[in-house]
């Protein structure tokens, strides 16, 4: 397969040229990297890296094809894509078409055949940056000056560009417990995982209020993923903080356990380079054990800030730079995770969660039994 060529021009002025693999154009967003060795459609069908250009550090990509099971969202999410060796072909007899006509078909602009090791060390020295990628303008200086008009992603928000307009409803109507989902940017899987555990789900668009909510009379509400600032999002942070004030049982992801930190005072930063993979090791501060995990996050809640609250745990850490890795409320039903217990790809070490969330409904549905007895016979 013959291809054209193209160029990747990052914030600071380094230059990479190599081939152009998906749609001939050009894009542009933060760069980052993932480090995970296999599923790379569900990566990039997440859309938690909307807006940013994604570095693949394994070495072969798009040899195993596309397959309709395997993707988190209606479409790609990445603004492009970055790899060393990019299969045109695929072996997969289960697969259902090429990468390559995965990524034209969502408009996806790539480079590949640049040494990625290079690169990724460079981005790990220098830290997030912008950068932009052109198969279609090859004169560096033009592409440098169109990097300029790029936003930064400290500050911005993108939630509003990928959370479901309307809400709607996934499971069995009924199943044991009624979850609403607050759609920041929702993988599949988180849902599935959901209604796996017999739960009728909800989704619900990214600034809908409690008083909505509570129309759907939930037994729990989970806050999903999703790309962009937390803390450019006031709206949904305001709506949050009167979520945990119902005493509704409340399980956040990613971004919703950002969106959750900032609802009771804690606070937030832009991280040197993000976690992206499924190969992070997490300490289960509370039972010591500890868990290989998939997760995807420029963000994170400061420990100084958890330090400082009383009234909130830090459950879980990193283990490789000791970053926050999961939090909970002390005296409500109220937790959250940074990284991904879905796992959609990754490991299942974290699943768990889930089950804990399950746990929470239905000793709330108890004690909720429990007062209208009480009342009945207080009645009589």
């Amino acid at each position: 397969m013959d291809k054209n060529p193209a160029v990747l021009v990052l914030e600071d002025g380094t230059v990479f040229k190599g081939q152009a693999i998906g749609k001939i154009g050009t894009t542009s967003g933060e760069i980052a990297f993932n480090t995970g060795m296999t599923g790379y459609q569900e990566v990039f069908t997440d859309p938690s890296y909307f807006k940013q250009i994604l570095i693949m550090t394994t070495a072969h990509i798009g040899n195993y094809g596309v397959h309709p099971g395997e993707i988190e969202s209606d479409s790609m999410k990445i603004a492009g894509l970055v790899t060393k060796k990019f299969s045109p072909g695929f072996s997969r007899a289960s697969a259902n078409g090429s990468l390559q006509g995965f990524m034209e078909r969502d408009a996806v602009v790539g480079i590949s055949d640049i040494d990625t090791r290079a690169l990724v060390r460079h981005i790990r020295h220098k830290g997030a940056m912008n950068a932009i990628i052109s198969s279609s303008e090859l004169d560096v200086e033009k592409l440098k000056a169109g990097l300029k008009t790029v936003p930064s992603m400290d500050g911005l928000e993108l939630s509003s560009f990928v959370t479901t307009e309307k809400p709607y409803l996934a499971g069995n109507e009924s199943a044991g417990y009624r979850v609403a989902l607050v759609d920041f940017g929702v993988k599949r899987n988180i849902i599935r995982c959901l209604v796996e555990r017999d739960c009728f789900v909800k989704v619900f668009p990214m600034n809908t209020t409690l008083a909505e909510i509570n129309q759907f009379n939930p037994d729990g509400i989970m806050l999903s993923n999703g790309p962009g600032d937390p803390a450019a999002m006031p709206v949904a942070i305001a709506n949050v903080a009167e979520m945990v004030k119902s005493g509704t049982p409340i399980f956040g992801i990613c971004l919703g356990h950002q969106i959750l930190a900032l609802s009771q005072g804690l606070k937030t930063a832009k991280m040197h380079n993000g976690h992206r993979g499924i190969n992070h090791p997490i300490k289960n501060l509370l039972t010591g054990k500890g868990e290989i995990t998939s997760q995807n996050h420029g963000f994170m809640v400061t420990k100084e800030s958890i330090d400082k609250n009383s009234e909130i745990e830090m459950t879980h850490i990193h283990l490789n730079d000791e970053t926050v890795a999961g939090m909970c409320l002390k005296n409500k039903p109220v937790f959250s995770v940074q990284y991904h217990p879905e796992a959609s790809a990754g490991p299942h070490d974290s699943r768990y969660l889930f089950d804990q969330f399950i746990a929470n409904m239905a000793e709330a549905k108890m004690e909720g039994r429990d007062r209208k007895i009480e009342k009945v016979i207080s009645k009589k």
